[in-house]
C-alpha cells in the first residue's frame, strides 16, 4: 500500500512542447509544405492508374524541354504510383509542375502534374468511390430509370396500383424521408464544390467519414451520407414488413429512382442556385403529401391494421366507426 501510494502521488515532470512555429525548416520543406497546402499532396503520397496506360519519362525533364533524345516507360492499370519527386519548371510552356512517380526501384519516371491526375486516383476506398460515383453516376442513373421502366410495365400489366413514393406510399415515413435527405445531400455536395472547392478536392485527396474532422460544410455532407445509410436500412426492413415480396421490390426500385432523380436534378440545379429554394418546396410538397395521403390515424378494431380513414377495413372488410 505504501509503495502504491508512492506510485500515485509521485511528481511528474512533462516534457517542454517546441511550437510548430519555432521549428526551423529547411528550404526543400517550405518549398514542399507550400506545394501541399495548394494541391494537397506532396513526396510519398500514393496514386493508382485508372487508364489503360500512363506513359513516363526516363530521363530529367530538363533534357525534354531542350529537346535531348529521351525514352519512356510504360505502367499499366491497377499499378500503384508513389510520388518521388516534385519539380517546378517555370520555363514549361505546357505545365510548369513535374511530378516523378515510381512504381517500384526499376520503374520509376517523370510526368507533367496535368497529364497524371486525369490519369490516376488516390490510394483510398473512399477516393476511388467518389471517381467511380462521379463519373458513372449518369449511367447508373440511365440504368436504374430501366429497370424502373421495366419493372412498372410488368407490374401494371398485372396491376394498376403500384405503390410509390409520394403518391401510392406505404405507411412509413423511412422512404420520404430518405428522398429528402437524398436531395439534401446533393444540395450540400454541389454547394461545396462552388463555394469550397480547395476543401473538397482535399477531402478528395484526404478522406474521411468521420464528421467532426472536417469543416462545417463537410460535416453536414458527411452527417446526410451516415444518415441515408441508416434511414434507407430502416426502409428496406419496414417496405419488406408492409409489402409482399414482389411488391416490395417494386417499391423499393421505384424509390431508387426517385432518389436518383432528386441526386440528379439538385446537384445541377444547385449550381445556378435554383436548388435552394427548389429543396425548400420539396421538402414541403413530401411531407405534406405523406401527411395527407400516407399517414395512417387509425387501427383496425378487428385485425390491428392500420387505416387512413374511419370506415371498412381494406385488410379484413370490419366497418370501423
Amino acid at each position: 500500500m505504501s509503495l502504491a501510494l508512492l506510485l500515485i502521488t509521485s511528481c511528474y515532470q512533462p516534457k517542454a512542447r517546441t511550437s510548430a512555429a519555432s521549428v526551423d525548416y529547411s528550404e526543400r520543406q517550405i518549398d514542399s509544405l507550400t506545394f501541399y497546402s495548394k494541391h494537397h499532396y506532396t513526396n510519398n503520397y500514393n496514386f493508382v492508374v485508372n487508364t489503360d496506360s500512363l506513359c513516363l519519362l526516363k530521363q530529367q525533364p530538363e533534357e525534354a524541354l531542350n529537346d535531348f533524345p529521351t525514352d519512356s516507360i510504360v505502367v499499366s492499370r491497377n499499378d500503384i504510383l508513389v510520388v518521388a519527386d516534385i519539380r517546378i519548371l517555370p520555363t514549361d510552356s505546357v505545365d510548369s509542375v513535374w511530378v516523378q512517380v515510381a512504381r517500384d526501384q526499376a520503374t520509376f519516371g517523370w510526368i507533367h502534374e496535368s497529364q497524371l491526375l486525369p490519369s490516376v486516383v488516390p490510394d483510398d476506398p473512399i477516393s476511388q468511390f467518389i471517381s467511380l460515383f462521379s463519373s458513372t453516376h449518369t449511367m447508373i442513373f440511365l440504368i436504374v430509370i430501366a429497370l424502373i421502366a421495366v419493372a412498372y410495365l410488368i407490374r401494371t400489366l398485372r396491376s394498376d396500383d403500384a405503390p410509390i413514393v409520394h403518391f401510392r406510399d406505404i405507411s412509413t415515413p423511412y422512404p420520404t424521408l430518405l428522398a429528402i435527405i437524398v436531395a439534401a445531400a446533393a444540395t450540400f455536395y454541389a454547394s461545396i464544390q462552388m463555394f469550397a472547392p480547395d476543401v473538397w478536392q482535399h477531402f478528395y485527396f484526404h478522406p474521411t467519414l468521420n464528421p467532426f474532422s472536417v469543416p462545417p460544410l463537410l460535416a453536414i455532407f458527411l452527417v446526410c451520407v451516415w444518415a441515408m445509410l441508416i434511414v434507407a436500412i430502416a426502409a428496406i426492413d419496414d417496405t419488406f414488413r408492409l409489402l409482399p415480396f414482389g411488391d416490395a421490390v417494386i417499391y423499393l426500385l421505384g424509390l431508387a429512382a426517385v432518389c436518383a432523380v432528386c441526386y440528379s436534378v439538385f446537384s445541377i440545379t444547385t449550381l445556378h442556385y435554383i436548388g435552394y429554394p427548389l429543396l425548400i418546396v420539396y421538402v414541403v410538397f413530401a411531407i405534406k403529401r405523406y401527411h395527407d395521403n400516407n399517414l395512417a390515424r387509425y387501427v383496425c378494431g378487428n385485425c390491428g391494421a392500420t387505416m387512413h380513414n374511419k370506415g371498412r377495413c381494406p385488410h379484413c372488410g370490419a366497418i370501423n366507426d
